[in-house]
């Protein structure tokens, strides 16, 4: 439909001249305009729009068998007239509604040093002018406005949210920061940003950045390796709730991350992860909520250390599909890996408790100081490499196992299911036949101990009883304080294994349980007082 010269100048007076493509607000929604012009049979101007949320929509930009735009959405889109929709406002003008500045109110004072007459700058102005943090949140801005005006008035802005907002393109973005010289940290979640020809030719207006929020943004991660370039200093990186379900190896950027959120997003196979596993100085990784199961660090055996991640120290990956030991095997590979967050998958109720799946982790990756949010200490750590070389020592016999060193070589599919028992048997030494009882099924009977107590120096007679493995030595005290009319305080217990009394081992945590230490049924409490 060809639309003639006075039509047009009755459209630039009731839309912007750069409609198409433009991000406006109607009722509370946000759309991007697709299309502007006539619909038959129907008069007057309409905006086609592709709407965020589809559930707005009525179509995919046809009507009445004539298509007028495309829609990625088949219910996805709508018409709407121009005066229902608002195209935004510039930046300062979102900076002074949400600062509460009056145009009106702006004065300035005049004072006298010497004879020569200085202007001062509002109180208002001032305000502004010092503005270190400026957070502009569903404020419908959608363009930098004047050249040079937010420079000279928020010049000192160094973290900057635009999140929710009406920017249409990454230059819209650029017109902004590059008047904002100490910028740091920008958060530009939920716009939809078209990306420019050239992103490289943006890099200025970015040039200090270093932190950056990209949520709820539909992107891709090639989008994001595309618009890279525009961020050559960028450390952290924020890209939870988009629409990445694969990755591609980072060319010549994103080199100086140290931090990358990928939470919420959609990836399934852990060989995408290699992709980036050579980002130089990636020290915290986010994979909390995808749909993860596997991964293998191939570059390295069971027992060695992988060059891959050589820097991650944290890695985030609640809420996926791990169900497998196998995952937990190989993050023991990371030479760097100090924290790990691995809460509600499968593998985390596949045993009897929570506290045997932590020491298992732990028994399993060695340098690990922080397990769940929780910090691993020595005596935990203690604890549990013990009982995991305990645990699996008629395993780790059968598979070729043998106390004498010489001896000692379990196959590989052992070694591959337990990448640090040999570690464990050269830290602590081989585990002892006593210890290699078969494991009894799980009830409240076979969690109870057979303890004998004996009072050396004392005339006390030994002293049977039947305890749960999890009472805690702090109870236990408080148990023979009762019996013995001696203080919980200045008792002092040690233990001894039924097979080799003449090693002692401190009861020295009175928080922690009896099956921290390790003790057995039949096993002997030494008690001790002042």
């Amino acid at each position: 439909m060809t639309i003639s010269a006075s039509d047009l100048r009755k459209m630039s007076d009731e839309v912007p001249c750069d409609t198409v493509g433009r991000r406006i607000l109607c009722a509370g929604e946000r759309g991007t305009v697709r299309f502007v012009g006539y619909v038959p049979p129907a008069s007057g101007l309409w905006l086609g729009v592709e709407w965020d949320n589809a559930e707005r929509g009525k179509h995919d930009g046809s009507h009445e068998g004539i298509r007028y735009f495309n829609s990625s959405h088949p219910t996805g889109s709508s018409f709407i007239r121009p005066k229902k929709a608002s195209f935004g406002v510039d930046f300062l003008t979102a900076v002074k509604k949400r600062y509460e500045i009056q145009e009106a109110s702006e004065v300035t004072e005049e004072m006298k040093i010497s004879n020569t007459s200085v202007e001062l700058v509002n109180g208002a102005e001032r305000q502004l002018y010092n503005l270190t943090e400026v957070s502009l949140r569903g404020y419908e801005v959608s363009s930098g406005g004047k050249v040079n005006d937010i420079q000279q008035t928020v010049p000192n802005v160094i973290l900057l949210d635009l999140s929710e907002n009406l920017l249409a393109s990454w230059r819209n973005v650029a017109d902004i920061t590059c008047q904002l010289e100490k910028l740091k940290v920008l958060i530009i979640s939920q716009n939809k940003l078209a990306i420019p020809e050239n992103p490289s030719s943006l890099a200025q207006a970015f040039a200090n950045l270093r932190e950056m929020a990209l949520s709820k943004a539909s992107i891709t991660w090639s989008n994001v390796l595309q618009c890279a370039p525009m961020w050559p200093v960028l450390e952290e990186l924020y890209l939870s709730d988009n629409e990445i379900c694969t990755l591609q190896k980072p060319i010549n950027v994103l080199q100086s991350l140290k931090l990358l959120d990928l939470g919420n997003n959609r990836l399934s196979d852990g060989g995408d992860l290699l992709e980036i596993a050579f980002l130089p100085r990636l020290e915290k990784l986010i994979l909390s909520n995808n749909q993860l199961s596997s991964v293998c660090f191939s570059d390295a055996q069971p027992g060695c250390k992988s060059a891959m991640f050589s820097s991650m120290k944290f890695l985030a990956v609640d809420k996926n599909h791990i169900s497998q030991w196998s995952f937990v095997n190989e993050l023991e590979k990371l030479q760097s890996l100090q924290q790990l967050s691995c809460l509600y998958n499968p593998l985390m109720t596949s045993e009897k408790s929570t506290e045997t799946i932590r020491q298992l982790i732990i028994a399993k990756i060695g340098q690990l100081r922080f397990l769940n949010k929780s910090e691993v200490l020595p005596d935990e750590r203690k604890g549990a490499e013990l009982d995991y070389r305990k645990l699996f020592g008629k395993e780790w016999l059968e598979a070729g196992g043998h106390w004498d060193e010489d001896k000692n070589h379990p196959n590989e599919s052992f070694i591959a299911q337990h990448p640090r028992f040999q570690l464990l048997i050269k830290k602590f030494g081989p585990p002892e036949e006593g210890e290699l009882k078969q494991q009894q099924p799980f009830a409240l009977k076979n969690q109870l101990l057979t303890l004998t107590f004996r009072f050396p120096g004392r005339p006390n007679a030994p002293i049977e009883k039947k305890l749960p493995n999890s009472m805690t030595v702090q109870k236990v005290k408080g148990l023979l304080s009762r019996l013995l009319k001696v203080p919980a305080t200045e008792l002092s217990l040690t233990y001894t294994r039924a097979k080799i009394e003449d090693k002692e081992v401190d009861l020295d945590n009175d928080l922690r349980s009896l099956k921290f230490f390790c003790i057995e049924d039949s096993d002997t409490v030494l008690v001790r007082w002042s």
